[in-house]
């Protein structure tokens, strides 16, 4: 499938599947909208001292690399699972960092240099594992407090977004724990009641109304 890097209104990069008219991120900034849907509204909305975060589409990294920025600040211990059935190539990935601060480009680097299906600390006390499987097919006894869903629109990828998946997800959450995405899509808000969470919407990124915030009772 053909991939074009792009340039994002905030300056951050992105990509573009012309076979799908389909970006990674919000055009009007990749950056702003993954701080915006899972930093603000995830991270930091999941008060636990110590985090077990599962992400739902590693795609370039950027959630990994903003968990990480967020995480030097305020010291949490991180153990962080992304699951991407199909990794950028080497290539992308050089194009992406676009770095300007040294140590942001070297953890950047770090992110995607490190193996997958192993756990490594990229910083102090934040353990990352990438894992390269389907989500349906992810076996693991771990638990989790905070899941980012950043799989494609659910009119690009509705598979992703079946009552089958979010009910996985939720088994696989300690009660209390936190799901964000920023689909506000009322068929995936109604999913996800199905399944058992307390689902909100909340203030979406630039460029979006709303977002979905979901619960584990």
């Amino acid at each position: 499938m053909a991939i074009k890097v792009i340039t994002t209104k905030d300056g951050s990069k992105s990509l573009f599947l012309p076979d799908m008219n389909e970006t990674y991120h919000s055009k009007f900034g990749a950056s702003t909208e993954s701080e915006h849907v899972y930093i603000q509204s995830g991270y930091y909305f999941q008060q636990k001292t110590e985090l077990a975060i599962l992400e739902i589409g590693f795609g370039t990294g950027l959630n990994v690399f903003l968990t990480a920025k967020a995480q030097q600040n305020d010291h949490r211990k991180i153990f962080y699972e992304s699951l991407e059935k199909y990794p950028l190539s080497t290539d992308i990935i050089q194009e992406l960092n676009n770095f300007n601060v040294p140590e942001d480009i070297n953890l950047f680097q770090q992110i995607h240099q490190i193996p997958w299906e192993a756990p490594y600390e990229i910083v102090p006390g934040f353990e990352l594992k990438k894992r390269q499987v389907d989500l349906l097919d992810y076996i693991t006894e771990q638990k989790f407090d905070l899941v980012y869903f950043d799989a494609f629109a659910p009119d690009k990828q509705p598979e992703m977004w079946t009552p089958e998946v979010f009910n996985k997800l939720y088994q696989q959450m300690h009660p209390q724990g936190v799901l964000v995405t920023y689909s506000a899509k009322g068929s995936v808000r109604r999913t996800m009641q199905a399944v058992g969470f307390t689902v909100a919407r909340i203030p979406g990124p630039p460029g979006k109304r709303e977002m979905l915030r979901a619960v584990k009772n």
